[in-house]
C-alpha cells in the first residue's frame, strides 16, 4: 500500500493548512475540483521526494555517532586486537 507522505518542518507550518495554528499530522480525505491540479503537482513531488527514496534514507539512518565512553571502549577493544595479531605474527 503505498501511501504518500512527507515530512514537513515544524507543526505550524501543517496548521496553516487547516486554518489551525498548528497541526502534529494531516490526513487530506478529499480535494476541491479547483484544487486537484494543484494537489496532483504537489502529490507528484511529495512521491518523488519520500516515498520513491524511502531505501536511500533508510540506510543513512543512525549515523554511527558514539558517545565518548563507547569511543573509548572500541578503542581499547582495537588495541587489543592489534596486540594479539601482533604477538601471532611474532
Amino acid at each position: 500500500m503505498e501511501v504518500p507522505y512527507c515530512i514537513v518542518k515544524g507543526k505550524s507550518r501543517l496548521g496553516a493548512v487547516v486554518h489551525q495554528k498548528t497541526a502534529s499530522c494531516l490526513c487530506l480525505t478529499t480535494v476541491k475540483n479547483e484544487d486537484k491540479l494543484e494537489f496532483s503537482k504537489i502529490l507528484e513531488a511529495i512521491k518523488a521526494n519520500f516515498n520513491d527514496k524511502y531505501e536511500e534514507y533508510r540506510k543513512k539512518w543512525g549515523g554511527g555517532i558514539m558517545g565518548s565512553k563507547s569511543q573509548a571502549k572500541t578503542k581499547a577493544k582495537e588495541r587489543v586486537i592489534a596486540k594479539e595479531a601482533a604477538q601471532r605474527m611474532n
